[in-house]
């Protein structure tokens, strides 16, 4: 099972357990995150496309750590002109472990059972009455 998420502005191909690299999320080391645009969801060969987002469908995650990406060297230079200019980049990372991929027929599937397993326990009480 994967899906295709957006975030940051950018499209990520994740499946459960994958370590993804985003742009810097406002998010603490070692909590969850949500990510609730998800553009495609493939499970078993089963594909829900979006329009422009699939409903009922979340991606959860767990930001392991910040850091910053290798060094870029921006040059500019003009020839015969004695311009030059040197600066450095690094862009922010958060480094986030993809944990759980829910969709809605998961959750559909969970509610059948609670529903079902209340309907048996409230079965079980009535048929315990006692005659007086």
């Amino acid at each position: 099972m994967y899906a295709i998420i957006e975030s940051c502005g950018k499209q990520y191909k994740v499946t459960e357990g994958d370590l993804v690299f985003f742009e810097k999320l406002d998010a603490e080391e070692g909590k969850k995150v949500t990510f609730d645009k998800i553009v495609l969801v493939s499970d078993n060969g089963k594909v829900q496309v979006g329009t422009p987002y699939v409903k009922g469908v979340k991606v959860e995650g767990k930001v392991i750590s910040h850091g910053k990406g290798k060094k870029i060297i921006v040059f500019k230079m003009k020839p015969k002109k004695n311009y030059r200019r040197k600066q450095g980049h690094r862009q922010p990372y958060t480094k986030v472990e993809i944990t759980a991929i829910k969709t809605s027929e998961k959750k559909a599937d969970t509610t059948k059972k609670e529903t079902a397993e209340t309907k048996t326990a409230t079965a079980r009480k009535t048929t315990k009455k006692v005659e007086a």
